[in-house]
């Protein structure tokens, strides 16, 4: 959740209906993936970076693909969610988008430095609580200016955006429920299973319950978060169903609509507009400090520690802190590359389908295939990257046709007559066009109408099963079937069982533990309480907290 959902998502619902509520089904398959699949995987492997994984289970030559795969595919990610606030604080208070972009950037670099995982954590959870403020800011005035909740479901059910139901199989429509529940599956799970912005939070918990618990309890947030980003959607449509501010050039891009409406209707109470802005930049600092957070943990775990052995515990500290600056220097260069991109939220999940996917088939098939070997790993990714880069490259290049994408209609009739007073503001001009990097004035071919035209969600599915398909090829035909794989690396029958440990009653045992062992998991050792006291060269003696 980032400031790509609080201003996409309305946007997308806005321009292509309520169809998008659809990834309520998505969440719950992911989280329950993530929660039974990768999570006791990696809990029970008390790793710190998610490739490190890959080091153990193939090779270094593997984990070291893996981890410049996720480099390459957050700092891209990271980019678009710095440029997304940046929008919106434009829009709103007419401040200068690139200066928007720079302070956003500066300051999620400067609090990830100093804090690190702990400062991403707590501020997180108060993020969330701002978000949730700014949504019912918007959608309770909403409901109150168009005359009731209703009223904005006529209005929206006569615009044809409740279109909840399209169960075309063809793969080329944008949106259907199939390519929402089997795409949005894939591309989600490549963020929630394996990637190292998420995976970091919930094995940093106590015990495995408890990483499972928090997946699960993040589920009803995401529900949350969705009922709230429609709800918006429906609310923008029902107020410019005859006055479409886009088309008429009342704002710059689709993603700016959501800030235009909450200084429409909130511009008479004093700081709500201001909230709004906040929600979006709450999401925004959530998401870029994880990602700046994640880079320099797995710059660190999977770069630098095994070709620099000797380095001390406190050298290492210092290589992170300045492995976050730069990463946020990088960021927020890559947010001039977003301003490129068109609609954000297509291209944010773009970005986890032509990367995420071929990452998630690497990791399901260490997690899935015993027989699995480094040379078809290896090779694996490699056909999944080249695969789903090709489809992603060329659907930005070659965008699909109206007929594919679906657009529902925007009208201008009634500009004149309902004009209101929020286009004072100043806004830095954005491109017009689905994305900067679009070709014009060239003869459709097949490859364009078909290949091009998939739905962007199956750029996930596409790179993971390719990772997958090929790898088991490879892997059987260069004697996969004869190595002896430890099964701490696979999913096992214990694995789930496990889940029924907490019913279990405890037995008594006379036996001394340094820390109390928790049910539900293995036990974290970065939750122990008891401190050494060591002396130092100097003759002070300094607790060290295990």
């Amino acid at each position: 959740m980032s400031a790509v959902t609080v201003l996409g998502t309305p946007s997308e619902v806005y321009r292509f209906g309520a169809i998008f509520s659809i990834f309520a089904i998505t969440y719950f398959l992911v989280v329950v993936l993530s929660a039974e699949v990768f999570l006791p995987v990696f809990y029970k492997l008390g790793i710190t970076s998610t490739y490190e994984y890959l080091g153990l289970r193939f090779n270094k030559y593997v984990r070291l693909c893996g981890t410049i795969l996720f480099i390459v595919q957050t700092i891209l990610y990271t980019g678009i969610v710095i440029y997304a606030p940046a929008l919106a604080l434009n829009q709103v208070t007419g401040f200068n988008l690139w200066g928007a972009v720079v302070a956003t950037g500066v300051v999620c670099t400067f609090y990830c430095t100093m804090g690190g995982l702990k400062a991403v954590i707590w501020t997180d959870v108060f993020q969330v609580g701002i978000m949730v403020a700014g949504f019912a800011s918007v959608i309770i005035q909403a409901v109150l200016t168009q005359g009731g909740i209703s009223t904005i479901l006529n209005d929206a059910y006569n615009g044809g955006r409740l279109n909840f139901w399209n169960f075309n199989p063809n793969p080329l429509q944008r949106h259907t429920f199939w390519t929402i529940v089997i795409g949005g599956t894939f591309t989600w799970t490549s963020i929630y299973g394996v990637n190292q912005s998420q995976v970091q939070r919930y094995i940093s918990c106590k015990s495995r319950f408890q990483a499972k618990m928090s997946l699960y309890i993040n589920l009803v947030a995401l529900w949350l978060i969705l009922t709230c980003t429609v709800l918006c959607g429906l609310a923008l449509y029902s107020r410019y169903r005859d006055c479409d501010p886009w088309t008429a050039k009342k704002v710059s891009a689709p993603d700016q609509l959501m800030p235009y409406l909450a200084l429409d209707i909130l511009q008479d109470y004093p700081g709500l507009p201001g909230l709004f802005v906040a929600c979006a930049y709450s999401g925004t600092l959530s998401t870029v400090s994880s990602s700046i957070n994640a880079l320099a943990a797995v710059t660190v775990e999977d770069l630098v520690k095994p070709r620099f052995r000797s380095l001390s515990e406190r050298s290492l500290s210092w290589i992170s802190q300045g492995m976050s600056v730069l990463f946020g220097a990088l960021c927020i260069g890559m947010a001039a590359l977003a301003s490129l991109m068109g609609a954000l939220l297509q291209a944010a999940l773009s970005i986890f389908g032509m990367v995420g996917g071929p990452l998630l088939g690497l990791f399901a098939l260490g997690i899935l295939v015993p027989f699995a070997n480094s040379i078809g790993a290896l090779v694996g990714l490699l056909a999944g990257f080249a695969i789903s880069l090709w489809v992603g490259i060329g659907a930005q290049l070659y965008p699909p046709l109206p007929e594919r994408t679906m657009p529902l209609s925007l009208e201008t009739y009634g500009c004149n007559s309902t004009y209101n007073g929020t286009d004072w503001m100043t806004t830095t001009e954005m491109p017009f066009s689905t994305s900067d990097f679009q070709v014009y004035n060239i003869e459709r071919t097949s490859l364009m109408d078909n290949w091009y035209s998939l739905s962007y969600l199956y750029f996930s599915t596409v790179g993971t099963l390719v990772t997958l398909f090929v790898g088991m090829l490879i892997s059987l035909s260069t004697g996969g079937r004869k190595r002896n794989i430890d099964r701490r690396f696979l999913l096992t029958k214990e694995d789930f069982l496990s889940n029924f440990d907490i019913f279990k009653k405890k037995k008594q045992v006379l036996d001394y533990k340094t820390h109390p062992v928790e049910d539900g998991g293995t036990d974290n050792p970065g939750f122990n309480h008891i401190e050494l006291n060591c002396t130092d060269q100097s003759g002070k003696i300094n607790g060290t907290r295990l």
